[in-house]
């Protein structure tokens, strides 16, 4: 995949996007080179036009109808051209006026960067590709990802991690890079992805502990017979009922026992306080680099009768 491509926001400060949008001959050769460009929306008027910030005394607009890429005849929604403001977008050049002052007036395509992206990349996707993508939104059933262009794609909550989280926001942040593999495509083109699947299999994560250590974790979950403490984004065990604990506390637990064949972990909370660990980027055990696309995926040992598995050749 080349940078042509690359989520919205990944292109706006290289130099070669900075040359084209600084001058109006930079603007007329990315007309003629049919380059994506981005620049900062900085206004939705009342027609819900966009209004780009460019450089060399141009304005750019993106007209309503040209916001946003939509396959068959769906609609483009009022708030998918309102929540751009103060944010990169991609676009086109498809043109130039003169307004009623003699200003220059760029006339700029969201739809067309979108619909070339979707056409040379997305509809190339299949289930199993690793991709890089943009956090865009949270919401409590999961996170929307820009996997390219704009274009938006469905990280729901239970494909995060292996370990239940209560919302999204545990693992992600608006505006951050991550990746994840391509999960299903469904008939009208929607793509949906997944990212449990890079961060480790159940015995990855074990073997970096030891039976007879402490170390910490975060409470997620409180029961009647045991308490759920995350020991990383995959990897969880359960631990005796102690009162005054509370999800999402930072626990001291010791680690009583690892049992594979199960896939268990029975742990012991030390001690609680309310100090959250600080969130980091996912640690990945595939590298996107190196590896770019997977069949399958087993999260479970060998010889544990509860299998936990993604098989992308389905």
């Amino acid at each position: 995949m080349t940078n042509r491509y690359m989520p919205e926001g990944s292109r706006i400060s290289t130099i070669q996007n900075r040359e084209y949008i600084s001058s109006l001959s930079g603007l007329r050769t990315a007309l003629e080179r049919q380059a994506i460009l981005e620049a900062p929306a900085i206004l939705c008027d009342h027609n819900f036009n966009l209004h780009v910030s460019l450089g060399g005394g141009a304005i750019g607009l993106i007209p309503r109808e040209e916001c946003e890429f939509t396959r068959g005849k769906e609609p483009v929604k009022d708030i998918a051209i309102l929540t751009r403001v103060g944010k990169p977008v991609c676009f086109k050049v498809t043109g130039f006026i003169k307004d009623e002052n003699g200003i220059t007036v760029a006339i700029l395509s969201r739809r067309e960067a979108q619909r070339e992206c979707y056409l040379n990349y997305v509809s190339d996707l299949i289930p199993g590709d690793i991709i890089p993508v943009r956090v865009t939104h949270l919401e409590s059933f999961g996170a929307f990802v820009d996997i390219g262009c704009g274009i938006i794609s469905l990280l729901s909550i239970d494909c995060i991690s292996v370990s239940r989280i209560s919302h999204p926001s545990v693992r992600l942040t608006v505006g951050e890079s991550a990746y994840v593999i391509v999960k299903s495509i469904d008939e009208r083109g929607r793509v949906y992805v997944t990212q449990r699947e890079l961060l480790g299999s159940w015995e990855e994560n074990a073997k970096r502990f030891s039976e007879g250590e402490t170390v910490r974790g975060i409470v997620r979950s409180v029961e009647d017979y045991g308490i759920f403490v995350e020991l990383t984004p995959n990897l969880a065990g359960l631990a005796e009922y102690k009162e005054n604990v509370y999800p999402e506390q930072t626990a001291a637990v010791y680690i009583k026992s690892i049992i594979p064949d199960k896939m268990k972990l029975k742990l012991i909370i030390i001690d609680t306080v309310d100090e959250p660990i600080a969130r980091s980027s996912p640690e990945y055990f595939i590298d996107p680099s190196e590896i770019a696309h997977i069949d399958n995926w087993t999260y479970s040992p060998k010889g544990c009768k509860k299998i936990i598995e993604s098989n992308f050749l389905i």
